[in-house]
C-alpha cells in the first residue's frame, strides 16, 4: 500500500519528548513552547508567534482579536478547509465566498472588491499548496476599504511571496503543524501577530482571557479573568515534538522540493498533450512543496484514475468540497459572485502520494498508471 501521506520523523523527537518528561512540565507555555515561538519569530521575521493546538485554534484567536461580531462579513475562497469559515461563523459572522484563480487556485484578487459591502470586516486569503496569493493587490484593496487581512497560511511554512514569508503580510497569519503538513506535531498550529496593535491582547486571549503574563511579569497584583479567550495552548509534549521538526525545517522542505520537481518533470509531456494540468507557481512566489496535484479534464476521468490507482494499492485523493455548496455554507454563508472555477477545480483536482521518503521509482509507478488511465 502506498498511502497519500506518511508522517516524517527527524530522529530527534523522542529525545526531546524525554527531555520534556524530565523537566516535569506537561502543560503549555514551557521551555519547548518558548523555543518554538522564538524560532518562528526569528525565521519568519514576525512580531509575535503564539503556538496553538491547531491552525483552527489560531484562526479562532484571530477572529476574537479582530473583534468579529454578529452580522459582520468576511471574504474568503470557497475552495478551502471548513476551519477558514468556521472560525468566523463561531463569532456570528457571515462568510462571503469568492471564486479562485484558475492558475494558482488562490482567491481571485480581482473579484474581491465586488464582494465588499458595508458589513465587510476582513479578507481571509488562503495560500493554496504553499503558493502565495497576490498579497500586493489584496492589501491594497484592504487598505482602501479599511479592512483587516487574516492569512490562512496552513500550508505555508517556508513559502514566500516577493521574498517575504507567507503569513506575515496581513494583520494576522495562521500556520498548521497537522501531520499532513511539511512540519508537523501531529496536531498543532501557530498564530502570527503582525500588527503591534494586537500584541498585548493576544497574550490575554491565548491565556484563556486572563492576565497571566502580566501577573508573572509583576505588572498586575492579581491573576484574574480580564477578557474573553479560550484554552488555545498546546501541551509541552506537542511543543517538544515540534521543536525537533522546526530544527530540520529547511532540510525537510528541500527534500520535498526534490520530490515535487520529479513529479513536475514526469508529467510535463502529459500537460503538453492536454491530458492533465500541473501546478502553477508565479515568478514572485517561492513555494514549499506542500503537495503535488494534477487537474484532470473531467470528474468522471478523475474517478477512473483514482479507482485504477486504488486497485494497485496507491492512494490518491481529491480535496475540498466547495464550502458554498455544503449544508453549513448554505446556512451561514453567501456567495460573492459566480464560483465556476471553484466548482470545476473541486471536481477535477487529484492529489498524489507525497511525503519525505517517497522513492523516485514509486513516483514513476504513479505516473505510469495515471498515463495509462488517460489514454
Amino acid at each position: 500500500m502506498i498511502p497519500f501521506n506518511r508522517p516524517y520523523l527527524t530522529g530527534n523527537e523522542i529525545p526531546f519528548l524525554k527531555e520534556a518528561y524530565k523537566r516535569g512540565q506537561f502543560a503549555g507555555n514551557g521551555v519547548f513552547t518558548q523555543k518554538c515561538q522564538a524560532w518562528i519569530q526569528r525565521n519568519m521575521d514576525v512580531k509575535k508567534a503564539l503556538l496553538t493546538h491547531s491552525c483552527t485554534a489560531a484562526l479562532e484567536m484571530a477572529a476574537i482579536l479582530a473583534e468579529i461580531r454578529p452580522g459582520d462579513e468576511v471574504i474568503m475562497p470557497s475552495f478551502t478547509f471548513v476551519s477558514t469559515a468556521n472560525a468566523f461563523v463561531l463569532r456570528g459572522a457571515v462568510p462571503v465566498f469568492v471564486d479562485i484563480r484558475p492558475d494558482t487556485l488562490n482567491l481571485d484578487e480581482k473579484l474581491i472588491e465586488k464582494a465588499i459591502s458595508k458589513k465587510t470586516k476582513a479578507i481571509v486569503p488562503v495560500h493554496y499548496a504553499g503558493v502565495g496569493c497576490e498579497m500586493k493587490a489584496i492589501l491594497a484593496v484592504a487598505r482602501h476599504h479599511g479592512l483587516l487581512v487574516i492569512e490562512d497560511a496552513a500550508h505555508c511554512l517556508g513559502a514566500t511571496y516577493r521574498g517575504r514569508e507567507l503569513g506575515t503580510f496581513g494583520d494576522f497569519g495562521a500556520l498548521s503543524f497537522h501531520e499532513t503538513k511539511n512540519i508537523i506535531s501531529g496536531e498543532g498550529g501557530a498564530l502570527l501577530i503582525n500588527s503591534p496593535d494586537y500584541l498585548e491582547r493576544a497574550d490575554v486571549v491565548w491565556q484563556k482571557g486572563t492576565n497571566r503574563r502580566a501577573f508573572q511579569n509583576k505588572k498586575a497584583s492579581k491573576y484574574t479573568w480580564v477578557d474573553i479567550g479560550s484554552s488555545f495552548l498546546p501541551g509541552e509534549i506537542t511543543a517538544a515534538f515540534l521543536w525537533a521538526q522546526l530544527q530540520s525545517a529547511r532540510a525537510i522542505n528541500a527534500r520535498r522540493k526534490v520530490l515535487w520537481t520529479q513529479y513536475f518533470d514526469l508529467f510535463a509531456d502529459l500537460e503538453k498533450a492536454g491530458k492533465v494540468r500541473r501546478p502553477f507557481v508565479p515568478r514572485q512566489s517561492a513555494h514549499n512543496a506542500h503537495m503535488f496535484y494534477l487537474l484532470i479534464p473531467t470528474a468522471d476521468l478523475r474517478m477512473r484514475v483514482i479507482k485504477r490507482l486504488r486497485r494497485v494499492g496507491i492512494q490518491a485523493v481529491f480535496h475540498y468540497v466547495p464550502l458554498h455548496s455544503s449544508p453549513a455554507g448554505k446556512k451561514w454563508g453567501r456567495t460573492g459572485g459566480g464560483l465556476r472555477v471553484t466548482e470545476k477545480t473541486s471536481e477535477t483536482i487529484l492529489r498524489l502520494p507525497f511525503w519525505v521518503g517517497l522513492r523516485e521509482k514509486t513516483q514513476i509507478r504513479v505516473f505510469e498508471i495515471i498515463r495509462s488511465s488517460l489514454r
